[in-house]
C-alpha cells in the first residue's frame, strides 16, 4: 500500500476509481502526463510496476517473462503501460483467468496504435478520464453551487462580498497561468510559468516523436501550438492553422512540413498525448429550418498551456480582455468535463448558421441537460445579454429534458433569475 500523504489533494476521479475496482477487474486511467495519474492510483495500489524505467528489474522481466510484472499483492498498478503495448492483452486474459474484482491499474499518458488494443477490454476494463486539477480540486471554488443539484432543479444561492471585476480579473489571469497540474501546487506565478514552458518545450522536442515513431521537426511542432492555442475555444480549422503558420499564405495537402496533412498529424499526436480535447458540437433535434453547425472548438486540456505557447504572463493577460475571455472559457469547459465526468456526463457547444451560439451544453447519459453562456465579466448587461441567447436556443430544441439554463461568471452573485436563468460563478461551482 502506498503510504498517507498528507499533503493529497483529494481528486474528482478518486470516488469513480474506486467505484470502478469493486466492479470491476481491471481499470485504465488515461491522461496527460503530470495530471496526477500515479499519485492518485499508488494510494489504493498496492503493488506498483513503473514500466516507463529503464534501468532496474522491470526492464529484465520484460525481456524474459512479462506476465511475472502482473504478481504482486491487488491492485497491481502498470504505471505508463504503453511503454510495453502488449501487457493490455495480458492483463486481459489474466482478469478472465482470476474472475476477480479490482486485479489492476492501468495508468497511461499516451495512446498506443490502435491495434495494440485489437482485443476488446469490454467487460474486463473500465476507462476514466483524468484531467489537471480543477479549481475546486485545488481550493480556489468554495463549492456552493453544485453541478449534480443544479440538474436536479435546485436554485443556486451565493454571494463573495468581496469581489470586484478588476481584481477577479487578476486572479482567473493568474489562475489560467498557474493552471491545474499538481506541480505547480503552491508555486507563485512566474515559477508557474516557467515550469509549464518547459513541459510544452519537452512536449515538442521529444514526446510528438515518440507518441507517433515519426521524426518531427521541433520548430513546426512549436509553431503548430502556438497557432492551436491562438485558437484557443474556437472552431478554428486544420486548413487555418496551416495557413497561419506559413505565414497567411494558402494551405496545402502533400508532404510539406507546414501542410494541412503536416498540421494534422500533429494534432494527432497531441491527443494521443492527452494535450488537447475538442469540444465537439451539439446535435439536438431542432424544431425550426437552422441547420446546426458540426466543426468542434478548440481546446488543450489545461488552458495554462496555451499561456506557455503563447509566451505571456499574468499582467498582459489580465489586460488583454479578449484573450483572456477566451481562456476563461476554456477553463470553464475544463471544469464542466471534470465535474460533469462522474455523473455521466459529457461537454459540447451549440452553433447554428443563424449565428446563434451557447458556450458548453452539458448531457448527462439519461438525456437531460444544462447550457451555460460563459462570461468573464458579471455586469447586469452582460448576463442579460447571455440569457436572452439562452432562452433563444432553448425555444429551439424539440424536447423538455431541459435542466437549467446559466450563466457562468468570473464572480459576483450565485443565484435564480425572475426569468429561470441561472447565474453561477466558476469560483462557487463544483461536481
Amino acid at each position: 500500500m502506498a503510504p498517507a500523504d498528507v499533503t493529497y489533494l483529494p481528486r474528482v476521479v478518486d470516488d469513480e476509481l474506486n467505484g470502478a475496482l469493486r466492479r470491476i477487474g481491471a481499470v485504465l486511467v488515461e491522461g496527460p502526463k503530470a495530471c496526477g495519474k500515479t499519485l492518485t492510483a499508488t494510494r489504493v495500489a498496492r503493488t506498483v510496476v513503473r514500466l516507463d524505467d529503464e534501468s532496474g528489474s522491470v526492464r529484465e522481466v520484460l525481456d524474459v517473462d512479462p506476465a511475472l510484472l502482473l504478481q504482486g499483492k491487488t491492485p497491481v498498478l502498470l504505471d505508463e503501460w504503453q511503454a510495453y503495448p502488449p501487457l493490455w492483452n495480458l492483463v486481459r486474459r489474466a482478469v478472465d483467468d482470476r474472475q476477480a474484482k479490482g486485479q489492476f491499474i492501468l495508468t497511461g499518458s499516451a495512446t498506443p496504435d490502435d491495434d495494440v488494443r485489437r482485443h476488446t477490454g469490454a467487460g474486463r476494463f473500465a476507462v476514466i478520464r483524468m484531467r489537471p486539477m480543477s479549481l475546486y480540486e485545488t481550493g480556489h471554488s468554495t463549492g456552493q453551487v453544485c453541478l449534480a443539484a443544479m440538474f436536479d432543479g435546485e436554485p443556486p444561492r451565493a454571494f463573495d462580498p468581496v469581489w470586484t471585476a478588476t481584481s477577479a480579473r487578476e486572479q482567473i489571469a493568474e489562475l489560467i497561468a498557474v493552471g491545474g497540474w499538481p506541480v505547480n501546487v503552491g508555486l507563485d506565478a512566474d515559477d508557474a510559468l516557467l515550469t509549464n514552458r518547459d513541459y510544452l518545450d519537452v512536449v515538442r522536442r521529444y514526446d510528438i516523436q515518440r507518441a507517433t515513431g515519426i521524426d518531427k521537426d521541433p520548430e513546426v511542432a512549436l509553431r503548430v501550438i502556438r497557432s492551436f492555442a491562438r485558437g484557443i475555444a474556437t472552431p478554428m480549422a486544420e486548413t487555418t492553422i496551416a495557413k497561419d503558420i506559413r505565414g497567411g499564405e494558402p494551405s496545402e495537402t502533400g508532404p510539406d512540413a507546414t501542410s494541412r496533412d503536416a498540421v494534422r498529424a500533429h494534432l494527432d499526436a497531441l491527443r494521443r498525448l492527452r494535450l488537447v480535447e475538442d469540444q465537439p458540437a451539439w446535435g439536438p433535434s431542432i424544431r425550426s429550418a437552422r441547420r446546426l453547425q458540426t466543426s468542434p472548438k478548440r481546446h488543450f486540456v489545461d488552458p495554462s498551456l496555451a499561456v506557455a505557447a503563447l509566451q505571456t504572463g499574468v499582467a498582459p493577460l489580465a489586460a488583454d480582455v479578449k484573450t483572456l475571455g477566451l481562456l476563461f472559457e476554456s477553463l470553464a469547459v475544463r471544469d464542466l468535463r471534470v465535474y460533469s465526468q462522474p455523473l455521466g456526463g459529457h461537454v459540447s457547444h451549440y452553433r447554428d448558421d443563424k449565428h446563434l451560439e451557447v458556450d458548453a451544453i452539458v448531457e448527462l447519459r439519461d438525456g437531460r441537460w444544462g447550457a451555460f453562456e460563459i462570461k468573464l465579466g458579471a455586469e447586469a448587461h452582460v448576463i442579460d445579454s447571455a440569457a436572452e441567447n439562452l432562452k433563444k436556443m432553448a425555444e429551439l430544441v424539440d424536447d423538455n429534458r431541459c435542466a437549467f439554463l446559466a450563466v457562468l461568471t468570473n464572480g459576483g452573485m450565485a443565484t435564480r433569475r425572475r426569468d429561470g436563468v441561472d447565474v453561477v460563478p466558476l469560483r462557487m461551482l463544483a461536481p
